[in-house]
């Protein structure tokens, strides 16, 4: 498959995931950022559901897709990023007899891929968690730019650990339990 077929079934795939997914996703956010909060303004919400609910009923049901253009965005970099990484670096390896078509060569390409993921994606979590906090921003642009004038470019990058720890283990067991699936499915 071209790589501009990979990079589109990923943005299309990541696309669709992360919109269906946002509301869970600013709850999530939400509920983290509740205890930074001061004790009066505290949302205390008892469950996921919990803050869908009363964020519904308190600040209109758009409310749930607050930030989902940053999400949409997000998934569909991290799908695209990934496919095309892990496909791009195990040709690589592979072209270049470096290893066989093995598991070594799909925890390689895999972890590669997924660093590649969090190196494009932590940027928009930043921004997204920031936009969705309902913090004094006007939306992604302005976020970005505030935070860059404020913190510096490298404030983009806050939470990478994190991230590439995140990031890279998962993408390891996605691709290696593809690679094992395709495997079987060519058996039958």
């Amino acid at each position: 498959m071209p790589l501009l077929s990979k990079i589109t079934a990923g943005l299309i795939a990541g696309g669709i995931g992360a919109a269906v997914g946002n509301p869970a996703d600013v709850a999530m956010v939400r509920m983290q950022a509740d205890g930074r909060l001061p004790v009066s303004q505290r949302r205390n919400y008892k469950s996921v559901i919990d803050a869908i609910t009363r964020m519904s009923k308190q600040e209109g049901v758009t409310s749930l897709w607050r930030g989902s253009s940053l999400t949409v965005n997000r998934a569909m970099i991290v799908t695209a990023s990934q496919l095309a990484s892990y496909d791009q670096i195990k040709e690589m390896i592979l072209g270049n007899g470096v290893m066989g078509d093995g598991l070594g060569t799909h925890v390689t390409a895999s972890f590669a891929a997924g660093f590649v993921a969090a190196v494009a994606s932590n940027p928009v979590d930043v921004i997204k968690t920031r936009v969705m906090n309902a913090a004094p921003y006007k939306g992604a642009i302005d976020c970005a730019m505030k935070t860059v004038k404020a913190e510096g470019v490298m404030s983009l990058y806050k939470g990478f650990i994190p991230t590439i720890s995140r990031q890279g283990p998962f993408t390891v067991v996605l691709f290696v339990t593809l690679e094992q699936v395709r495997k079987l499915l060519k058996e039958f």
